[in-house]
């Protein structure tokens, strides 16, 4: 880890509780890394399904397991882990919520939304033993200076009448 990475974790436990608490700490962590109102409800809704994804499937509701949530806020991204104590799961094997016939099912949107929101999106078998998702959203500040090393491209330049 880069020294200019910084690192929160901490252990939840298995109740629905924990979701709000993962959100709400992610959430800090994405205001004060300067990302907008948007990114930030793509952010909260992610760590949210996550969480609930490790809460229900992962760790099947059981009170003796944990649910491990780390954030790394690097120069370019915010990192963030999120690792149940399951059985561990195989990405591919998780049925397409737009598919004809998943269409009215209940699971396999949580995914779907943690991919759309985010930037970057896998699944690992976690040092728990079950599954860990990890997921990425680069910094505004790293887009932006993107854009000026790409020329400015973005901004159009004063119109005038």
């Amino acid at each position: 880890m880069a020294p200019e990475t910084k690192h929160l974790e901490v252990t939840l436990e298995t109740q629905v509780e924990s979701v709000n608490v993962a959100e709400e700490m992610c959430l800090r962590v994405a205001e004060s890394a300067g990302f907008g109102e948007d990114d930030c409800y793509r952010i909260g809704m992610s760590v949210r399904e996550g969480v609930i994804n490790a809460f229900h499937y992962g760790n099947q509701e059981r009170p003796d397991k944990k649910i491990h949530l780390a954030v790394d806020l690097t120069p370019e991204k915010m990192v963030i882990h999120v690792m149940d104590e399951g059985k561990g799961f195989d990405l591919s094997q998780v049925p397409d919520p737009l598919a004809q016939e998943n269409l009215l099912s209940t699971s396999g949107r949580g995914i779907f939304l943690m991919r759309a929101f985010m930037d970057e999106f896998d699944v690992v078998p976690g040092r728990t033993g079950g599954a860990e998702i990890v997921m990425s959203k680069r910094l505004p500040a790293a887009n932006s200076s993107n854009a000026s090393e790409q020329g400015g491209q973005d901004a159009a330049p004063p119109q005038r009448a």
